[in-house]
């Protein structure tokens, strides 16, 4: 069976760090493809879908930001966001448009490698299926779908659940109501522990409350434990297919 690279886009508008990237993760076993703004990006997705796009932020035309946000409306591809700000803002709404990791600039290219890594670890198995995982979980008055990755509302609306927001729900259904650290939640998201000033674990857990309907002041479903970390605190029911 011939082993099939990894298909990286590295979305920069500097030529030096797209040259730079691609020599550098071509040597690595990866299949890279360079693009200079959001249209050479969406003129590559009409013929294949990547395994992993890195994304500046500061882009000619649309930004990193929007083109993020365009992405995740219709692909699940994991998104690391390259941020040139100092500061955490940049860093929060890339993960609140729905990126899955991000990295200021300068950065060491072995550092971005171990992210990337990290992320196509996390999302092998959604492709792989193993047949240990249940088909459906039940908790609260919502049902995930783990085939279609589909969040089932009461009233039976559907949605898809991706990224990040499908990992992170997915490990608290399966730990039940087993207190997560942030630590805990770190590794499996993003491959290392929770820096005390990393607030990338308040923003997925914000948007993944949000996607659940979780009110962000009084959440029922999944509780802030102070000191220690974050609790589902509803029973989990699991269905299991053929």
């Amino acid at each position: 069976m011939t082993h099939k690279n990894k298909h990286i886009v590295v979305v920069d508008d500097d030529l030096e760090i797209r040259q730079l990237l691609s020599q550098y993760l071509s040597k690595n076993g990866f299949d890279v493809s360079p693009a200079e703004d959001g249209e050479t990006l969406f003129r590559l997705l009409e013929g294949e879908t990547p395994d992993l796009i890195i994304l500046d932020i500061m882009l000619p035309g649309d930004d990193g930001f929007i083109i993020c946000q365009r992405l995740r409306k219709s692909s699940t591809v994991p998104i690391i966001m390259l941020t040139a700000n100092a500061d955490d803002t940049d860093r929060i709404v890339g993960l609140e448009m729905g990126a899955d990791d991000y990295i200021a600039k300068p950065f060491n290219p072995r550092e971005l490698l171990a992210r990337m890594k990290a992320i196509l670890r996390r999302v092998q198995p959604k492709q792989s299926a193993p047949s240990g995982q249940p088909k459906i979980y039940r908790f609260g008055n919502l049902v995930l779908d783990t085939t279609s990755r589909m969040l089932v509302q009461p009233n039976g609306d559907k949605s898809a659940i991706s990224g990040a927001d499908y990992t992170l729900l997915c490990l608290f259904l399966e730990k039940g109501n087993e207190v997560l650290s942030r630590d805990e939640i770190s590794d499996v998201l993003h491959g290392r522990e929770c820096s005390p000033l990393d607030r990338s674990i308040d923003v997925h857990m914000s948007r993944l409350r949000q996607r659940l309907g979780d009110d962000a002041k009084n959440p029922t479903l999944i509780k802030t434990v102070r000191g220690s970390g974050y609790v589902l605190a509803v029973p989990v029911e699991r269905e299991y297919g053929d």
